[in-house]
């Protein structure tokens, strides 16, 4: 027996075709004008369907969902102001290589800008943030068949494949005229001769190689920089060739999720205290690369982007299929394959010499490591503190979100349990949406997830919370010093009232009710002594929990600048 659908074609292609694109996980926003959509995808049992009322919620759920599975997934709202609240969602997406289908319900065009509810100008919302994006004809216009299945068809077919082979978010505006609610046992589409072929990949062209090798084998200094990596795109194995070369350094940072006793993990551990030596000049140009080779997305270390747009290599390649930014402006040289296959191919051409470069940084951050661990002994109660506990005592296996600015600077600092998978939104590096990205993951992880944020990204994103699909051990852990910590910790006046007010937005809110409302266990610490003994009860509870960590807000960019000066 068939299932029913909506009785609307357009509402037909797009669930048959997202069905034979294998996308399984579809969000859905209520709202009317989407009913065709919300009806065929909610009663086929082929899709896993969410109801999310907060359309930015929504968008990053469906992000993080696709974040893990490498794949996408679907986002579905009503016509007007609701799929503006999808664009920060879509930019994040857009800018981290992440497949995320939209798809906005509209109005018939006659209806558009003559006092209709609930319409806005739809068309090319997102222009320049989505791979690719169609405005579908109405398959009903003042009551006379119109039907255009084979435009509609095709502009949801490449949009689909743009997802699928670009990985990157697409947008499809479709607009439905009345009666919105018919159903029908009956499929009025065919789709039979569109098929998704898997992507073909072209082997690597022996130029790149010739051109890659030659300049490797003519750099005395090679450095390697991993931002942003899927766990599975790039890994420790790939790399571990080069640990052996004295003339190549790899800097990592948390969002690498790469893990080696060679590699320096603390990019801001080696360059803030050069920053502040009498001799910098010095250390720089030692440290300055002849090659630079990148992999992975958005890098965090604002001193690392610093320190290479004034010491420029000579050579900058950065391998990754999809895109290559010119961060250092030193113009990169973009090699679009799969790092692992130009390494298996490039290696054994790949000079190996004695140099000085590895060994003489090697001892230098070894030094600061040793420093670092004297500064931790004695240090007060502060960011500082929490963070360098919390990261010592989180369990094995998991998978860690990190909010953005202060949490995800603080995690570049210390060494992560290898066995964790780290995740942040860094493509455009705000802090909304990081709780809802975390739930849309956990969702699909087959690990338990927890979140790592501030107060200011927690509050901002609580309605992640609204959601019945979070599953029952995911755990929040919020750095509470009552503002935007991070603002202490860059140039300006700390003194003036403006500050507090514009720049900290000092506040006196708390999770508690939240965490009531939402119903998870809530925990709380404002000293050492209340921390030691309330992270392991976080920790251990089987449920949802949120820990709120308060820290001081005045101490503690103090006790992080200090840190710099004593590893000097």
């Amino acid at each position: 027996m068939s299932q029913p659908v909506s009785s609307i074609p357009l509402a037909q292609s797009i669930v048959g075709l997202s069905k034979k694109a294998g996308i399984k996980h579809v969000v859905i926003s209520p709202g009317s004008r989407n009913a065709p959509l919300t009806i065929s995808f909610a009663l086929d049992p082929f899709f896993e369907t969410y109801s999310i009322v907060d359309e930015r919620c929504a968008a990053f759920f469906a992000m993080g969902m696709a974040q893990q599975l490498q794949h996408p997934t679907i986002i579905i709202c009503t016509s007007g102001s609701a799929m503006l609240n999808y664009f920060p969602a879509v930019t994040e997406a857009f800018y981290s290589n992440i497949p995320l289908v939209v798809i906005s319900a509209d109005r018939p065009e006659y209806l558009i800008d003559v006092g209709d509810g609930q319409t806005i100008r739809q068309t090319h919302i997102f222009n320049h943030h989505v791979g690719y994006q169609a405005h579908l004809k109405s398959d009903v216009r003042h009551g006379e068949n119109s039907i255009n299945l084979n435009y509609n068809n095709k502009q949801i077919f490449k949009a689909l494949q743009v997802a699928i082979y670009d990985s990157l978010p697409v947008h499809l505006n479709a607009p439905f005229d009345e009666p919105l609610y018919q159903k029908d046992d009956n499929i009025k589409v065919n789709l039979s001769v569109f098929e998704f072929k898997e992507k073909s990949t072209n082997g690597i062209d022996p130029k790149h190689i010739k051109l890659f090798t030659e300049a490797w084998n003519a750099s005395e200094k090679k450095l390697i920089l991993v931002g942003v990596n899927h766990p599975n795109f790039l890994t420790v194995k790939d790399l571990e060739f080069l640990t052996l070369d004295e003339s190549v350094i790899i800097m990592t940072e948390t969002t690498s999720n790469l893990n080696h006793s060679s590699f320096f993990y603390s990019i801001d551990g080696i360059l803030a205290p050069i920053e502040i030596n009498e001799n910098k000049d010095y250390f720089f140009k030692k440290l300055q690369p002849d090659l630079l080779l990148t992999f992975g997305g958005m890098l965090v270390s604002k001193k690392l982007k610093a320190f290479l747009r004034k010491y420029k290599p000579k050579y900058h390649f950065h391998i990754d299929p999809y895109q290559a930014n010119d961060t250092f402006f030193a113009n990169v040289q973009h090699l679009d394959y799969f790092p692992y296959q130009f390494l298996a191919k490039t290696k054994t051409n790949l000079a190996s010499n004695p140099s000085e470069y590895n060994p003489f940084f090697r001892a230098l951050f070894q030094d600061r490591a040793s420093k670092s661990e004297d500064y931790m002994q004695n240090i007060p109660y502060s960011d500082f503190w929490v963070y360098d506990k919390v990261f010592k005592e989180l369990p094995n296996d998991i998978v860690l979100h990190l909010g953005n600015s202060s949490c995800v600077r603080y995690s570049n600092l210390f060494d992560l349990n290898p066995t964790i998978e780290v995740f942040c939104n860094r493509g455009t590096s705000g802090i909304d949406g990081s709780t809802s990205t975390a739930i849309g993951h956990a969702v699909i992880s087959q690990k338990q997830n927890y979140i790592l944020c501030g107060d200011l990204s927690f509050l901002y994103d609580s309605n992640a919370l609204w959601n019945d699909k979070t599953p029952s051990d995911f755990k929040i852990i919020i750095i509470n010093n009552r503002g935007g910590g991070i603002f202490r910790i860059l140039p300006g006046d700390k003194n003036d009232k403006y500050f507090n007010t514009y720049f900290e937005t000092q506040h006196q809110y708390d999770a508690s009710h939240l965490a009531k409302m939402f119903h998870y266990n809530y925990y709380n610490s404002s000293t050492k002594e209340e921390f030691k003994s309330v992270l392991p009860q976080f920790i251990s509870n089987k449920n949802n929990s949120i820990l709120e960590i308060f820290t001081p807000t005045e101490l503690n960019d103090k006790v992080l600048l200090e840190y710099f000066k004593a590893i000097r």
